[in-house]
C-alpha cells in the first residue's frame, strides 16, 4: 500500500470535498443535504473518506442495522482510479463492519460496472440476485452482491494492512 494513500472517518467538513468526488463518479449525485443527514441523523451509517497526499479522492458509505451491513455508495475520483483506492475503501467497509458485529454485507452494483464486480468477486462477494430497473438515471438494473463476513475474514483478509483512524 501506498504511504500517500490514507483512511479516516469522514467528518462534516469533508462533505465538499466529497461532493468533488460523488460529481464525478455519479451521474444522479447526492446533495449536500442528504450526507450531512447522513453523519448527523441516521445512527446507522458510518462514512469513510480516502485521502491521497492529504486530498480527499474517494469515499464509502456503510449502515449496519443488527447483524447485517450494507454499502451505500463508494467511489474514487476518476483522477485516482487504479490505484487500489477503491479496494482499500471496500477493505475498511468490510472492517467497519466486522467490528459491529454485522455477520454478512451487501451492496447493488450496476450489471455494466465490470470493474466493481470483479473487485467484489475477488474479496469474496457472491451474485444474489437483481434488482430490476434500479438505478433511475438509466433504468439499469443492478446486481445485488454480498459476503458473509466470517468467510471473508477467514479467507479474504490476509496481511492486508493501511494506515487508519478508523
Amino acid at each position: 500500500m501506498n504511504d500517500a494513500l490514507h483512511i479516516r472517518l469522514m467528518e462534516l467538513e469533508d462533505i465538499e470535498d466529497v461532493l468533488k468526488v460523488e460529481h464525478d463518479a455519479f451521474s444522479i449525485p447526492w446533495t449536500r443535504s442528504a450526507f450531512v443527514r447522513e453523519l448527523t441523523e441516521n445512527p446507522f451509517a458510518h462514512y469513510i473518506v480516502a485521502e491521497w497526499e492529504e486530498e480527499i479522492v474517494g469515499y464509502c458509505g456503510v449502515w449496519v442495522i443488527a447483524d447485517q451491513a450494507s454499502i451505500t455508495n463508494i467511489a474514487v475520483h476518476s483522477e485516482y482510479r487504479g490505484r487500489q483506492i477503491g479496494e482499500t475503501l471496500l477493505r475498511s467497509a468490510l472492517e467497519m463492519a466486522l467490528f459491529a458485529k454485522a455477520e454478512s454485507l451487501s451492496l447493488e452494483v450496476r450489471m455494466s460496472n465490470v470493474v466493481a464486480q470483479s473487485l467484489y468477486k475477488k474479496l469474496g462477494f457472491q451474485e444474489g440476485g437483481i434488482r430490476k430497473k434500479y438505478y433511475t438515471d438509466n433504468l439499469e438494473d443492478a446486481l445485488v452482491m454480498w459476503v458473509k463476513l466470517d468467510e471473508y475474514k477467514r479467507k479474504y483478509r490476509n496481511n492486508f494492512s493501511y494506515r487508519n483512524e478508523l
